[in-house]
């Protein structure tokens, strides 16, 4: 009964966010989605993690969120396999109640949870914790923008009917814990090997 009254939340919220979309807004979800489009983002980040910590902390941090972006991409993926939950854009009942499908949905059937959102939330907390090992700089202005490029990538899952706002926050609670996690590791390491 509980269960029931989850998923019938859960997809009601899901169309509602969903019915937001236009198709002005259709390019710039894609856009987001896009993983391609981070790897400058990656490039810039790693550039700065050596700027900022030198190249012994900054290979260690940057090791820690490659380790972070790994545990969240395939975790998930596995577990997709075993709940096997259809993402909504496979859903015929998500898609006759009015979900919009900008694009070819591609991807796999399943989508419990969201890698993406696991993936982004994790790199960026392991990040921020990483580049907090240098006592100079606060870096919120990296904590504000890097956790709103988090959210519009998580939110843009839903906007292309590939998740489930249900599959979302999953993903976004197991990229920060297993972020945070990761980070203090790495920190841990950093000051034990005393660089």
């Amino acid at each position: 009964m509980i269960e029931d009254t989850l998923i019938q939340w859960d997809q009601g919220a899901t169309l509602w966010i969903n019915s937001l979309n236009t198709p002005a807004t259709d390019v710039f979800w894609a856009l987001m989605s896009d993983t391609r489009v981070w790897f400058p983002a990656y490039a810039v980040l790693a550039f700065m993690l050596f700027r900022r910590l030198g190249w012994k902390k900054g290979l260690a941090v940057l090791l820690g969120v490659v380790l972070t972006v790994v545990l969240c991409d395939q975790i998930p993926y596995h577990i997709r396999n075993a709940v096997q939950r259809l993402r909504p854009c496979f859903t015929d009942e998500m898609v006759s109640s009015g979900l919009h499908l900008p694009a070819n949905p591609g991807g796999g059937f399943w989508g419990f949870f969201s890698c993406h959102a696991s993936n982004v939330f994790g790199l960026i907390t392991c990040a921020l914790i990483g580049f907090r090992n240098d006592k100079a700089h606060t870096y919120n202005g990296f904590a504000f923008w890097g956790y709103l490029w988090a959210s519009l990538v998580s939110i843009s899952r839903i906007m292309l009917g590939r998740h489930y706002l249900g599959d979302v926050l999953v993903g976004v609670a197991f990229g920060l814990v297993v972020g945070w996690g990761i980070a203090m590791i790495t920190r841990r390491l950093i000051q034990k090997m005393g660089i």
